[in-house]
């Protein structure tokens, strides 16, 4: 790819971005240490409040010796990997990074920033003279004056203080590591100190302080920021990452090359993922009734990458080198230099992530608003334990809630609208039989049909089923509201579940849409009736891997019958008494049609209505599409060898048929090599989702990604994109386990062997200068790469040691679908302390107008301190953690007056009291900030009190450094790997996991899949 450092500051210094894997020069990073403060409360004691007139600035609990933060570093100059590893060997390579690249074959020169429109010199890459340096790097390209960027669609986002809901920011040190290997003496004759080892909250909080003021323009930068980072990216013709990550943006020209780094070629994609304030919004096109402008030979949509000839008579594809015909109603002339003169005007040859609208060639039906059809669960052990209520009001709170701040006031409907114009919403509820609710806005209340015949379903209701939500708000409102009551006496136990999917289904098979429902009892009535399969008693600890599928015909059938017919499922499964619900047999239809299963194992009504309303919101009113087709193409040299997700896929090569797809899905894709690169040219990826949106529109979604080739793999180490390669990894573990034969003990095996496999590669491979061998070798982009896998191998997905089947098979499937936000997150918690925040974090920063976060610590027992408090959350829960001699002031500050002892607070607590004190508003405000992080799971807190709750184990359990769940921790891991890697080096290694291979089909090379 063209050498962008062109693009620096012209004469006016060079901007430093810590991204940036191969900038020439370093800041030395501030050290950053929160002070210790004085302590006016011992743990345990009580200190009189602060006069009147005082700041509140009050600390709580004291660091103990030897437990409290690390003795502070002073500053280390440029040379060193200051912020990450101070007073560590380094070993620095210097001598490959800073030199200049070769110029490759100016493929796509114009892909790069133009003149400002009007200005006469011809484009050659390079910004004319006096062009302000922020104009690219650091500042938002679209407010220069003149600009040739599109102006944004969203107002432009200016540093002002803001809502909790809009701080996108966090704070930490500046500057990230030098592109030089990371060693941690791993000899096992000294003893290795915590500190020296690469740190994952430093990681993700050092380079979080730079995209506070900078944007990440997508085509400049190579390496995309860690994906807990909240950053505003720029596209310019290259996908934003928050739509796709490569696991190496710089690719091996060769299979060869790619198999001496260890390292998998695959591509995240998270196609319809939110964007943050500031990012402009995805441009959808229409090309009236002939479509988009497409590849006559391999079908790819037109993009920036591809190159117009011939006066713009022909477009050359970017994926397969055939020179097409432009359309006559698309021709535009070109310049001198081959660039189409309405170029700027076009978002597809510009943007790298852009929205078709597309003709009726395109359709299976008519496209119609999404049906929401609500099935709710009325059986006994619902209505006990309130999760019928909690549902029925999660439902309400979805469709009719305010936010805080808006009007509430009755006025226009359109206003307060949840879901799209067009959409429309049914109710079905059901326990032994099924029960259809006419709702139309014609009626007083709603009209109950009951469909008795579950050996063969049928819709007993022609209208008055689906309806606008707003028409019919009163009739819905007293419905849901009565709902309880009117189950409260007819107490059937047992669920008939597939019958009323059957019907559900037939209730959406014209039209397509979404079904959320409601489970909390095994279902035990009717065809396709569930049994006790789990009984926990497990010979040799680990399950049968019976237990992770479904052995039932009907239930697939169901499964890919949906997805045919574009429906999907949302399941909402509480087990009151922790009780088995069969997930492997029923979330088995959500993870076919591409919906989601949100499990309450031991639900709580006191402590987990707020939770699950939450999740219904945001199920309901999250970006939804149905009906979808996803294709995803490639470069010459290439081929698809596996895909990693929620959809079928009838024959290898064949369209992903997805029945419903969201904003938190995401697809992995893996590749191999079926010939060899051209290194003079780039490697182009384009994934195409087709599908219909909750408003009813029907749409292709474009993402296009390009990357760099290299004949030398040592090139492409410099440019991995860590959160992508551990998520395809987590992805198809998740796969083999879920479709082979392979044991856990097998997958856990293949993760530790290829955690060796990438160490020794790098050190086999690409040192250039030799290291004691005592010391474990760490490339650059993979420093924490180590305790990601060894956070994968603790998880409950693939742990060792006794697990409910639901739970393993839960998060199985959660790993298969969710995000590179989400699985960072899910394997490596944040863990914030809340007893020695600074008086000025939890609050905007003045200049900014960003949150200012606290820096959190390391998921490790070592960082806990006597009388400490300490957030936690992994993106699934949040934990608030009490010390057990947490000082009282700090429990009454938090929670109020009245409580002034752990045993005086709720255990059902799920969320903060609003108070006037310092400390409640900073742990709020911070809260807030975390759930504008994270996927598709609610945020409310839950306590776990020392000695007193039983969440404590789950806070254990989530201080994955420590040696628990079943495995070891950070340091022993490390050690573990170091001798894998010797063994590999002297050649005495013998693998452990000789029985994995990959796909069967992605050995063959030369075979292409077809397309479409």
């Amino acid at each position: 790819m063209a050498d962008y450092s062109m693009y620096h500051a012209l004469g006016q210094g060079e901007n430093i971005d810590p991204n940036d894997p191969r900038r020439t020069t370093q800041p030395a990073p501030p050290q950053f240490q929160p002070p210790i403060a004085p302590n006016p409360y011992q743990p345990g004691g009580y200190a009189p409040p602060a006069p009147p007139g005082q700041p509140q600035q009050q600390y709580y609990g004291a660091p103990s010796p030897g437990i409290g933060p690390p003795p502070m570093q002073s500053p280390i100059d440029d040379g060193a990997l200051a912020a990450q590893m101070g007073g560590m060997s380094l070993g620095a390579e210097p001598a490959s990074h800073g030199t200049a690249r070769r110029k490759k074959k100016d493929r796509h020169a114009y892909h790069q920033i133009d003149a400002p429109a009007g200005s006469s010199q011809p484009f050659n890459g390079i910004p004319p003279p006096g062009t302000p340096a922020t104009a690219f790097l650091s500042g938002d390209p679209s407010l220069g004056p003149g600009g040739q960027f599109p102006a944004a669609v969203n107002p432009q986002f200016s540093p002002m203080p803001a809502s909790p809901a809009e701080f996108a920011a966090r704070s930490g040190m500046m500057g990230d590591a030098l592109p030089s290997p990371t060693m941690v003496s791993a000899s096992g004759q000294t003893k290795v100190s915590p500190d020296e080892m690469p740190s994952v909250p430093l990681s993700r909080d050092s380079v979080q302080q730079y995209f506070l003021s900078n944007m990440y323009p997508t085509f400049e930068r190579l390496v995309p920021p860690p994906a807990t980072v909240s950053f505003v990216a720029f596209d310019q013709g290259n996908s934003s990452p928050k739509f796709a990550r490569l696991t190496m943006t710089n690719i091996p020209a060769t299979a060869d090359g790619l198999k001496s780094t260890g390292l998998p070629l695959g591509l995240l994609l998270q196609p319809l993922a939110p964007l943050q304030a500031g990012e402009q919004e995805i441009p959808v096109l229409d090309f009236g009734d002939v479509g988009p402008p497409r590849c006559h030979r391999c079908r790819a949509y037109i993009n920036p990458f591809m190159m117009f000839r011939n006066g713009g008579n022909k477009f050359v594809c970017n994926l397969c080198n055939y020179p097409n015909d432009t359309p006559p109603e698309y021709f535009c002339a070109t310049s001198p230099q081959g660039i189409r003169i309405d170029r700027d005007q076009r978002p597809e040859l510009t943007r790298g992530t852009v929205e078709f609208c597309v003709p009726k060639e395109y359709w299976t039906k008519e496209p119609v608003g999404m049906r929401y059809l609500f099935v709710i669960d009325v059986t006994q052990e619902s209505f006990n334990k309130g999760f019928l209520e909690a549902f029925c009001d999660g439902i309400l709170a979805a469709l009719y809630s305010t936010e805080d701040g808006e009007d509430a006031q009755d006025g226009d409907a359109e206003v307060k609208r949840k879901i799209p114009a067009g959409a429309k919403v049914g109710f079905v509820t059901y326990d032994k039989e099924v029960h259809f609710y006419n709702v139309s806005p014609a009626l007083e209340q709603a009209q109950m049909m009951i469909m008795p015949d579950i050996e063969e379903p049928f819709v007993p209701l022609s209208e008055g089923l689906f309806v606008d939500p707003y028409e019919s708000k009163a009739v819905i409102t007293s419905l849901l509201t009565r709902l309880p009551q009117m189950f409260s006496n007819i107490k059937n136990p047992e669920p008939a579940l597939l019958s009323t999917l059957n019907s559900a289904l037939e209730a959406l098979e014209k039209t397509g849409g979404k079904i959320f429902c409601s489970v909390s009892s095994l279902s035990t009535w009717g065809p396709g009736r569930l049994f006790m399969r789990d009984d926990g008693k497990h010979a040799g600890g680990e399950p049968d891997k019976k237990l992770f599928s479904t052995e039932h015909p009907a239930w697939r059938k169901i499964g890919e019958k949906m997805v045919s017919l574009g429906v999907g499922v949302d399941f909402f499964m509480a087990a009151p008494s922790g009780g088995y619900l069969d997930i492997a047999t029923v979330g088995f239809v959500s993870s076919t049609t591409g919906g989601e299963t949100y499990y309450y194992p031991n639900f709580i009504a006191p402590r987990d209505n707020s939770k699950l309303s939450l999740e219904i919101q945001h199920s309901v009113r999250r970006e939804n599409g149905y009906q979808a087709l996803m294709k995803v193409r490639c470069s010459n040299g290439l081929q698809v060898s596996s895909y990693h997700g929620n959809f079928i896929q009838h024959t290898f090569g064949a369209d992903l048929e997805i029945g419903v797809i969201d904003a938190d899905k995401a697809i992995g894709v893996t590749f191999g090599y079926d010939g060899k690169l051209d290194s003079k040219l780039d490697a182009h990826f384009q994934a195409a989702l087709l599908y219909t949106t909750a408003a009813g529109h029907r749409r292709v979604r474009c993402c296009n990604i390009v990357a760099g080739v290299s004949d030398n793999a040592k090139d492409s180490i410099k440019f991995i994109d860590q959160d992508a390669v551990y998520t395809i990894l987590a992805k198809e573990a998740s796969t083999r386990l879920a479709t082979t034969s392979a044991t856990l003990k097998d997958v856990r095996l293949g993760l530790t062997e290829k955690t060796i496999d990438v160490l020794a590669g790098y050190r086999k491979n690409f040192l250039s200068q030799s290291h004691p061998p005592g010391q474990l070798v760490m490339p650059e982009r993979l420093k924490e790469f180590c305790m990601y896998m060894l956070a994968m191998i603790k998880c409950r997905a693939f742990k060792g040691g006794n697990e409910t089947s639901d739970r393993r098979v839960h998060e199985m499937r959660l790993i298969r679908s969710m995000g590179a936000l989400e699985l960072s997150l899910y394997l490596y918690p944040r863990m914030i302390p809340v007893h020695n925040l600074q008086p000025e974090e939890g609050f905007p920063d003045p200049q900014t107008g960003h949150l200012k976060m606290p820096p959190s610590i390391r998921t490790s027992f070592s960082r806990v301190e006597p009388g400490g408090v300490y957030l936690v959350d992994n993106g699934q829960q949040c934990l608030l953690w009490f010390h057990a001699q947490t000082s009282p002031n700090l429990i009454q500050d938090l929670f109020g007056e009245d409580k002034n002892s752990l045993q005086s607070l709720d255990a059902y607590t799920s969320t903060l009291p609003v108070l006037e004190t310092h400390l409640n508003a900073q742990v709020r405000n911070i809260i807030e900030f975390l759930r504008t992080m994270r996927g598709s799971k609610g945020l409310t807190i839950q306590l776990a009190r020392q000695g007193i709750d039983g969440a404590e184990y789950e806070f254990a359990r989530m201080l994955v450094e420590d040696r628990n769940n079943e495995a070891q921790s950070y340091v022993d891991w490390l050690v573990h790997i170091h001798k894998g890697v010797q063994l590999e080096l002297s050649g005495q290694r013998k693998r452990e996991d000789a029985g994995e291979s990959s796909s069967a089909l992605s050995q063959f090379t030369g075979l292409r899949p077809n397309y479409w």
